[in-house]
This record gives C-alpha cells, sequence and structure tokens, in this order.
C-alpha cells in the first residue's frame, strides 16, 4: 500500500484501503451469511465460478482506478509504468504463488486454482478495456472520396483523411480512417471493394471509443 501511494498518489491510497476495507467486509459477510451452490464438488466449476465472480468485481474496482490492496498494487504500477495490462501481471503473480504453494497443496489443486486465476485475468482485461470495442480501418485507394461518400451516407460514420505518401512512387495520395462497430466492418469491407476491388484495407483493434457515434448519438441499425 505505501509503494501504491508512493507511486500512483493519493486517490489511489484512498480507494486502496476502502477498497481492502470492503473486500475483507464482503468476504466476512458472504461466509456468515452464504449462499450455497450445488455444484457436486466439481473442482473446475468451481474455478470457472471463481474467476468469473472474482474477475467481474475486481475488474470494476480495477476501472475506476481502485485496488484491493495486494498484488493488484503491482499490477496497477506496471500499467501505469510500462502500459502491461493489470490482468497478465495478476496471472504471472498468481502462477508464481500457486507454484511455490506446491509446497502444501497438491497438484490437481494447483491447477485449479490456476484455471480460476487465468478466468479471473481475462475478465479483468475484458472490463477493463473499454465501455464500447470497436475497429479502426485505414482504407488506401484510388477512389478515396467516393469510398468515403458512401461510409457517411450508409453507415452514418464520421471519415477523416490522412495525407501519406508512397515509399516506392513517391506519390501524395488521401488515405480514409473511420472507426466502427465490430458488427459494421463487413459493410464497410464491402463497400470499399464496390468502388475499388484492389482498394488496401487495414483493420486495427480499438479497446474504447468515446464520442458522438458511440457513447452517444449512436447510428440506428436497421432491423433487416
Amino acid at each position: 500500500i505505501i509503494i501504491g501511494y508512493r507511486y500512483l498518489g493519493k486517490k489511489a491510497l484512498v480507494y486502496t484501503v476502502y477498497g481492502t476495507l470492503a473486500l475483507s467486509f464482503w468476504i466476512w459477510f458472504w461466509q456468515r451469511y452464504y449462499i450455497p451452490i450445488n455444484i457436486h464438488n466439481d473442482l473446475f466449476i468451481a474455478g470457472i465460478l471463481a474467476g468469473i465472480f472474482g474477475g467481474v468485481g475486481s475488474g470494476i474496482v480495477y476501472k475506476f482506478g481502485g485496488t484491493t490492496g495486494g498484488t493488484d498494487v503491482v499490477a496497477r504500477i506496471l500499467e501505469k509504468e510500462k502500459g502491461i495490462q493489470m490482468g497478465k501481471t495478476l496471472l504471472a503473480l498468481d502462477a508464481v504463488v500457486l507454484t511455490l504453494s506446491l509446497s502444501y497443496l497438491d497438484l490437481r489443486q494447483m491447477m485449479y486454482t490456476l484455471l480460476a486465476s487465468y478466468v479471473f485475468s481475462q475478465l479483468v482485461n475484458f472490463i477493463q478495456g473499454g465501455a464500447y470495442a470497436a475497429r479502426g480501418v485505414v482504407i488506401i485507394s484510388r477512389f478515396p472520396d467516393e469510398i468515403a461518400k458512401s461510409i457517411i451516407q450508409d453507415l452514418d460514420r464520421g471519415v477523416s483523411y490522412l495525407a501519406g505518401q508512397g515509399a516506392f512512387s513517391n506519390q501524395d495520395f488521401k488515405a480514409i480512417y473511420c472507426v466502427v462497430s465490430p458488427s459494421e466492418l463487413t459493410a464497410i469491407k464491402r463497400i470499399a471493394e464496390h468502388h475499388d476491388p484492389k482498394a488496401f484495407i487495414s483493420v486495427l483493434d480499438v479497446t474504447e471509443a468515446l464520442g458522438e457515434g458511440f457513447t452517444y448519438n449512436r447510428p440506428k441499425k436497421k432491423l433487416l
């Protein structure tokens, strides 16, 4: 917690203390007033459920800048300083701890716990990934104006022109850049291929898209 305060600041310290106290309280609460879930002693299902519930809860905490006072403080620092996703760091640290725990756990218990940690880390990364995932599309074509016009009219998406120059031909050109939802990716490819079958299309992962068309004023989808 002290190291976290040094690298993350006062606000993160307050969130961490609050998260630590809240986690301790709710662990105590659900141990005292637990809801029985009959999984017939199936450790595989137990590992999956543990990863899901823990990952969703912790992912929400991490998304808003908090921690629960454990190894996630280290993961938060590495995310801030090195850009490493928290889920990856947490999984790596859990793997180290679980390997050392073989001194008092058997391999079967250790592997099921590692399964829970893997599910946990994936959900943490998913929740932190953004409120609205999208795809960035770069199109290089001989007919940029026609393609841009069709995207605006058919998909109701904004389009930007990027100035470029061919390294081999030394010719200047206009590249099209557009951010769309994953479901619109096929449509934008068809538009580009309709105007220019030889168009170069590059699709980029966008973990979060904020602004018009995504967090507000989203294009209305047709039923068919």
